[in-house]
């Protein structure tokens, strides 16, 4: 009898620990997937935009520009937002899609970006940068010279409700330089 007591309240301790356990994971999974303050700076900057933009494909050569639309609305229920962008690039035309959202469990920005103009992903994390009031993002993009990826920088910088200012730059010669600027002002 005695060992019938010891398991009931073995196992019965087990569960309760379990439980608790289960009960904090479930707050850290509603943490996760509920959309806070991050996401509602992100859909401040819903709607339509235009866009001019700056494209270097070597430091030393003058900059190709380019004229588009972005487009930029959020989605599954205010959790990312998706940026949808029609133009020309290099006198041909160009299409493209980025998401980006908050992690709120690992505390950063991240992002993804698509277009016509390749095949693969790129991907990327990025944090505020308090002194220079821009979120700075490091990842990586294939290479389709050499198939390999190379490491890659882009900043964005909010400088109002209407403007806002993105930059990206290369690392693939073991210098960092300026790839593409682009200036986005709301319609």
């Amino acid at each position: 009898m005695k060992k019938l007591i010891f398991l009931f309240l073995f196992f019965g301790s087990f569960s309760i620990n379990s439980f608790a356990q289960n009960n904090d994971d479930m707050k850290k999974w509603m943490d996760y997937m509920t959309p806070g303050k991050e996401q509602q700076d992100l859909a401040k900057m819903n709607g339509d935009w235009v866009y001019t933009s700056k494209f270097w494909m070597d430091p030393n050569a003058p900059a190709q520009t380019s004229e588009g639309l972005a487009t930029c609305e959020m989605l599954l229920g205010g959790r990312y937002q998706q940026m949808t962008v029609t133009g020309k690039m290099m006198g041909m035309d160009f299409r493209g899609i980025g998401v980006t959202g908050f992690d709120n469990a690992k505390k950063v920005w991240v992002s993804s970006w698509i277009d016509n103009f390749g095949t693969g992903l790129m991907y990327m994390e990025g944090t505020y940068d308090d002194a220079s009031k821009k979120i700075v993002f490091t990842g990586n993009m294939v290479d389709p010279t050499s198939g390999k990826d190379v490491a890659v920088k882009q900043t964005v910088k909010v400088l109002d409700d209407n403007n806002v200012l993105m930059e990206m730059f290369d690392n693939s010669h073991g210098k960092e330089f300026k790839t593409m600027e682009i200036n986005y002002t709301k319609k």
